[in-house]
């Protein structure tokens, strides 16, 4: 199934979050070797070059690297991917407090609101 795009980023930049995130959650591990440009083109539903210069992309940034005739890499360098594991949860946390401060919440409530979803995650487990 074709993944999904907004219109409002190019293509590319999208795929490049989503293959981020298939590595930050663990669906592609440290040291795994990647589907072929044209196999990731065929699943994303795209042309294989905008998946080639996603991964071009990517790889300028350090989260994949090629083997000449091997394919492509997920890094082996963990403190990257933990970092971008980080910013990523920053990024959402304060997303979510921008939009709660919008509703009218104040810092106060935002705890409260935390602590109880806390609590009910705990009792989940």
């Amino acid at each position: 199934m074709p993944w999904d795009f907004d219109n409002s980023l190019p293509i590319y930049l999208q795929i490049m979050d989503k293959i981020k995130l298939k590595i930050i959650s663990g669906k592609y591990r440290s040291g795994e070797k990647l589907p072929s440009v044209r196999e990731l083109a065929q699943e994303a539903g795209v042309n294989p070059n905008t998946m080639q210069r996603a991964l071009f992309e990517l790889e300028r940034e350090g989260l994949i690297f090629s083997v000449r005739t091997s394919g492509r890499f997920v890094t082996e360098d963990e403190q990257l991917i933990g970092a971008l594991r980080h910013n990523l949860a920053m990024e959402k946390i304060s997303e979510f407090f921008e939009s709660l401060k919008a509703l009218g919440y104040s810092t106060t409530e935002i705890k409260q609101i935390i602590d109880e979803n806390i609590k009910l995650l705990e009792k989940g487990e």
